[in-house]
């Protein structure tokens, strides 16, 4: 992967910005305390803000305005006078009115959910919603002009003067400062994108087509793209949950946000030539994900005008120190409210204090002409894109001079210029390669259009080989490759064996996605550490190569395998492919066997199997975005679910294969976002194995000996403990996403998550299979109960870090059974 975003992360430097007004500060009470969510406006306009938790502001405007407005209900608004173009840290107290509005009800902390207006007006934008907007149209068009910026924030002078920056500092010129955060930020890669989107409710299709995509440096990179696509995908603020960074946030106008957030009725006012209602809302807990902010709603077609939503800093989420969003509505009829203009800045940081340096990452969406009711056959929402059109990334001037909706900023402009030379500096170029090495696994061997990789895979251990090193790389000439080669080699310095494999794909036809790929691998693998029998010939699971295992890790096999497939894909994110298969299996260690009886007395065994199977299988993904357009592509999305049937015919006798039988496979695993309950993960698996076979033929109930958490395996199982031919098995697992902890005073601050398990398996094996085995290991199927695990985890360690309690169910009398047991993974997410 070409992952160039890694480099976003590695300059910035505050300058004064270039804006003709710019006003901070903290309002406070006559006794000293702060204002939370007091509105901050310049007189005369509609340009403001509103006050944080702490009671600061920032404000800033293109214009030139000498006075500043701060109201909050129950207190005498103060206009105070500027003295300058540029006014931090000011100080401004508000007096308590003698007397409260008779129509305002004033409190404090958190408001009542009955005899509330702000309730009540929030109550008829509920009944009204699916009135307003889009959803009101049989069919619909419009023109979306969406651009997304990066800006790196935050540096100070001793950053600036790092050495790390030698002859780089022209990228210092262009420097301004955030109108959200007050923030001086250094603008570094932008994105531009002209779409026609077509929707048609009766038939609940929507199709979006690229016109034109620009970006800064890397014009015609498809996985950056989609990485910005899918880190600001778009959302619909009356929905009960906004969906961005993984999460689901509650929103404001949710139905259940009268248990979330306080509300209150702030103001009224013609906005538009409509009379419309201020209210305030802010969260009735901390460290849920949630926000603070305000909007105005019309008070006829109780449809949103304005809104802005600000997360609140304690809401359980990594690596996002700041959230800030706001939407404006035109009115298409008296009738009719349409979206115009959203904007979203985040401020990406390692830490959430104030003074912590990091990367906003702004995207600004435009929507325009819009056309109703104009019906198109259902065809043309699902034809496929075909294949990579190169013009859409390459567009001239004289496009974007049609297709913007705006005019770019000076700073704007200036980042094209300023990352293409950029790209020339020796010392830019060193940074990126080590950005993508951490990005990808991968070096990248420009001058032989190599990567050497990954590089995650280097080392392992197992009591077979000891320590193994491996080395391997694979062709990258650039994203769309239309065929690639692939190869390893390993050493193991206890067996002092060499391993190796090749694998290639070649990709015939781009409309149908016509593949076909082969390849040969010789190595040591855990073959019972999966029900679903690889052909990936350059695949190596992690049972047999991590470094700390609980137990003995020696039950492991002596692999060889070819493999030739075809693959098609007639149906978007359906994949119909055929393999064969050639395998030859013995054990690799003394202490196991794979042994099975080639006689009815059972007085003749053989140690190795060798083995022709013929494949159908069908993998069907709904859902699933991926970038490029190659014979590899990227997922770039993970909220899909993914269904498998595979087929596999064993024949004896082609090219000395020992066995005749027959193997039906099902999988289908589903991820849920479950609102405010945070994530829920489950998958079902079933299979049966017809005719007799041994041991490395049968399907194992796969254990876990690792120290670390596999999702789809059993963490008490130890490996070939239950051995199968007819089996089924679910796995479920829900993450509260710190829903919970963030209700216990000691924990809420640590922003732990909490996550819950719970695994089973049944299965059987026939007395023919039983018959031939030489292995000297019991077959032990749980037939006459499931068995089952279950577990706790805590996620978010230190934001990284999982740790999983996990217990074993039942079976706890049989030989060497863990009761209990932890486990662990690294996690990187939202």
């Amino acid at each position: 992967m070409k992952n160039l975003l890694i480099l976003l992360l590695l300059f910035c430097l505050p300058i004064v910005g270039l804006s003709q007004t710019k006003v901070g500060g903290r309002v406070y009470d006559g006794l000293g305390n702060p204002i939370p969510f007091a509105n901050v406006v310049f007189p005369g306009s509609t340009e403001g803000t509103i006050t944080n938790e702490d009671g600061r502001f920032y404000l800033e405007t293109d214009d030139n305005y000498d006075t500043l407005k701060v109201t909050f209900v129950g207190f005498t608004p103060r206009e105070i006078k500027l003295e300058k173009r540029v006014n931090y840290n000011l100080s401004i107290v508000l007096e308590e009115e003698a007397e409260t509005m008779d129509e305002v009800v004033i409190y404090s902390g958190k408001q009542p959910k009955k005899n509330n207006p702000a309730v009540e007006i929030l109550k008829k934008i509920w009944a009204n919603k699916r009135q307003n907007g889009l959803s009101q149209f049989d069919q619909y068009q419009y023109d979306k002009y969406e651009k997304v910026e990066f800006d790196l924030n935050t540096i100070d002078s001793a950053l600036i003067n790092n050495r790390i920056f030698n002859g780089m500092e022209f990228i210092f010129n262009q420097m301004d400062t955030s109108r959200i955060t007050g923030k001086t930020y250094l603008p570094i890669f932008i994105n531009e994108a002209s779409s026609k989107v077509y929707g048609d409710n009766t038939l609940n299709l929507k199709k979006e087509e690229l016109l034109g995509n620009k970006n800064s440096g890397f014009s015609t990179n498809q996985t950056i793209i989609a990485f910005v696509n899918e880190l600001y995908n778009e959302f619909n603020v009356y929905d009960n949950y906004l969906k961005f960074f993984d999460k689901s946030f509650v929103s404001p106008l949710s139905t259940t946000g009268v248990s979330t957030y306080n509300y209150v009725l702030a103001d009224s006012a013609y906005i538009k030539n409509k009379w419309c209602y201020n209210i305030i809302y802010y969260p009735r807990r901390s460290n849920e994900l949630t926000f603070k902010g305000d909007f105005w709603v019309n008070d006829t077609t109780w449809a949103i005008t304005d809104i802005n939503m600000q997360v609140n800093k304690s809401a359980n989420i990594n690596w996002v120190k700041e959230i800030y969003i706001e939407q404006e509505f035109k009115v298409e009829s008296d009738t009719t409210f349409l979206i115009t203009r959203d904007y979203f800045l985040s401020d990406f940081a390692i830490r959430k204090k104030e003074e912590s340096k990091g990367m906003y990452g702004k995207r600004t969406t435009l929507y325009d002409n819009y056309v109703f009711n104009k019906p198109l056959k259902e065809d043309f929402y699902k034809k496929r894109l075909q294949e990579y059109d190169e013009s859409i990334y390459t567009r001239d001037d004289a496009f974007w001079k049609d297709k913007r909706q705006e005019e770019l900023s000076k700073d704007e402009k200036g980042i094209y210029n300023m990352l293409d030379t950029l790209k020339t500096v020796p010392r830019f170029k060193a940074l990126y390669d080590i950005g993508s090495v951490l990005v990808s696994g991968y070096y990248e061997w420009d001058a032989a259009n190599l990567d050497i990789g990954p590089i995650f895979s280097a080392f392992g251990f197992n009591d077979v080989e000891g320590l193994r090193l491996r080395m391997g790389a694979r062709t990258y000439f650039n994203q769309n490759d239309p065929w690639r080669l692939e190869g390893f080699t390993a050493y193991g310095f206890k067996d002092q064996k060499f391993k190796y494999g090749i694998s290639g794909k070649w990709l015939i036809d781009k409309k149908s996605r016509l593949i076909v790929s082969g390849g040969y691998r010789k190595d040591i693998e855990q073959t019972g550490a999966s029900l679903t029998t690889s052909t990936d010939v350059l695949g190596r699971n992690l049972a047999s190569s991590s470094l700390v295992t609980v137990g003995s890790n020696d039950r492991l096999t002596s692999l060889e395998l070819g493999n030739f497939a075809i693959e098609a894909e007639p149906i978007k994110n359906l994949i119909l492919r055929s393999d064969m298969s050639i395998r030859s299996l013995q054990s690799a260690s003394p202490t196991f066997s794979l042994d099975y009886y080639t006689d009815a007395t059972q007085t003749v065994s053989k140690p190795d199997v060798k083995q022709t199977d013929f494949i159908l299988s069908a993998i069907y993904e709904p859902g699933k975005r991926t970038s490029g357009y190659g014979v590899e592509r990227l997922t770039s999305n993970e909220w899909f679910p993914t269904i498998f049937v595979g087929y596999t015919k064993g024949i004896k006798n082609l090219w000395e294969s020992d066995f005749d039988y027959e193997k039906l496979q099902f999988s289908y695993r589903q991820p849920w976002r479950a609102g405010g309950l945070g994530t829920f993960t489950s998958t079902i698996e079933a299979g049966k194995t017809f005719g007799t076979v041994p041991l490395g033929l049968l399907s194992v109930i796969p254990g876990n000996q690792n120290l670390f958490s596999i999702y789809g395996t059993f963490p008490q199982l130890n490996y070939y403990e239950f051995i199968t031919d007819t089996y089924a098995s679910v796995h479920l697992e829900h993450n509260f996403g710190g829903r919970l902890f963030s209700r216990i005073p000691l924990l809420k601050k640590l922003n732990l998550r909490e996550i819950i398990g719970l695994r089973g398996a049944w299965g059987e094996i026939s007395d023919e299979n039983q018959q031939i085995n030489a292995t000297g290991i019991e077959y032990l199927a749980p037939n006459k109960k499931p068995y089952y695990e279950y577990s706790f985890g805590v996620g978010n360690i230190f934001k990284i870090l999982r740790i999983d309690f996990n217990f074993r169910g039942n079976y706890l009398d049989l030989p060497d059974a863990r009761k209990f047991g932890v486990t662990g993974a690294l996690e990187f997410s939202f």
